[in-house]
């Protein structure tokens, strides 16, 4: 391979770090999700996210004016096959503080779900209880999670069309026990930047043969959904994700967030108008077709 390539190579991948590491600070700082002396749990999987979400929020916390701390926690699930040293190697590699917690959540999902059948229901509640013990364990203040902007659209979606909600993924929640700070760093960042900047940083990727190889998932309908809307339209997905940024309660039908019974006429104009009504919201968008982030 000649210099030049390569040359070209890596100021790609250096390009492509400076703008996810800026997309991450500008999450994290939105959502106010780190704060001066946190305890950040990095949850490590194996996959691409978790491992591109440990390295940027390493990036982030020795640049942020702020300090804290960063543990990575990987959840052995006794998978047939797993390779057990791939993780301590990665990280003794990378000199970050870290804990394996081995728990058989393998052996539990499929004694309890049927053959075919979808297991990430129960894998997940499983592995979040696990998590949220070793979170109180090591004491943790924050728990980060690396899903990344495609997810939360595709988990709007699928709540949209299968459950009749319009709820997605937050990028910052309290847990239901309300104990435990979730996050998720990675909100701003497509999934294919993910995969790019896993590539460039070349880390030891560990399928999941649990959940990942399963075919046929609601979820993966969605993914092919939004990746043929961004071929035919592009700029689509980006609106869409920056919508969820972006409600106007007095448009939608919820009565639980508007008062529409106490709603009267004020006699002051408002000078937004109403778009539902006077304008077609296409009319309105950007030549470019894409909307900046919420500030």
């Amino acid at each position: 391979m000649s210099a030049v390539p390569e040359q070209r190579r890596q100021f790609e991948a250096r390009k492509l770090q400076k703008r996810l590491v800026r997309l991450t600070g500008q999450a994290v700082t939105d959502y106010g999700m780190i704060g001066q002396g946190d305890r950040v749990m990095v949850c490590l999987s194996g996959g691409k996210d978790s491992y591109a979400m440990l390295d940027l929020l390493r990036i982030l916390s020795a640049r942020a004016p702020l300090s804290f701390d960063i543990i990575a926690v990987n959840l052995d699930q006794k998978q047939p096959g797993f390779p057990e040293h791939v993780l301590p190697d990665y990280l003794r590699a990378q000199g970050v503080p870290f804990h394996i917690e081995a728990q058989d959540t393998y052996s539990i999902v499929r004694r309890l779900v049927p053959e075919g059948k979808t297991t990430c229901s129960l894998c997940s509640r499983l592995r979040r209880g696990v998590l949220y013990r070793v979170a109180r364990e090591l004491g943790a203040t924050r728990i980060a999670l690396g899903h990344h902007r495609d997810d939360i659209l595709g988990t709007f979606f699928l709540n949209l069309f299968y459950g009749g909600r319009m709820k997605a993924m937050p990028p910052k929640l309290v847990s239901d026990d309300g104990r435990h700070v979730v996050i998720r760093p990675l909100a701003y960042i497509p999934e294919d930047d993910v995969a790019r900047y896993a590539q460039d940083r070349r880390f030891p990727i560990i399928p999941c043969n649990l959940c990942g190889a399963q075919e046929n998932l609601k979820r993966k309908e969605i993914r092919q959904m939004i990746a043929e809307w961004e071929r035919r339209f592009p700029g689509r997905t980006e609106n869409t994700f920056n919508a969820l940024a972006r409600i106007t309660p007095s448009h939608l039908l919820d009565r639980a967030i508007f008062d529409f019974q106490g709603l009267r006429a004020t006699g002051v104009p408002d000078p937004g108008g109403d778009i539902a009504f006077d304008e077609d919201p296409a009319a309105a968008m950007p030549a470019a077709g894409l909307l900046p982030l919420a500030p």
